[in-house]
């Protein structure tokens, strides 16, 4: 069992918190939360959360599986503006935009989502 590890449905996200320090905190679910509601509102219907992960020094990683390239465009202005909401330096968010084929993933729901957190490396596939 990972203690370091909770899973958090936001929304339409199924987002896996990891914590390297130990439990996810709460400042790492009103990060989930901002980021969320960044990416729901910036990046296509097809971006969706896999991971975030926190590092040393309160620096986040923010994991984030599309079909469109064209998401990759917005990162860093999503970067910038959730840093100035969570109160941390701009260096201290990264949003890392990976983009699958869609013949590489299923756009049923919950299938999708299974999916990108596959490919991305976030969670071992199905046997």
């Amino acid at each position: 069992m990972d203690f370091d590890t909770e899973w958090r449905t936001l929304g339409r996200h199924r987002v896996r918190l990891r914590s390297l320090k130990g439990f996810p905190t709460e400042a790492m679910y009103q990060l989930a939360e901002v980021a969320r509601l960044a990416i729901d509102n910036n990046m296509s219907a097809r971006a969706r959360i896999v991971e975030i992960a926190a590092r040393r020094a309160k620096t986040y990683d923010v994991s984030v599986g599309s079909t469109l390239p064209e998401d990759r465009i917005c990162a860093p202005q999503l970067e910038a503006a959730i840093a100035t909401v969570m109160g941390l330096a701009p260096e201290q968010v990264n949003v890392l935009v990976q983009i699958v084929t869609q013949e590489e993933v299923d756009l049923h729901f919950g299938i999708y989502e299974r999916m990108l957190a596959e490919k991305l490396g976030a969670t071992p596939p199905l046997q």
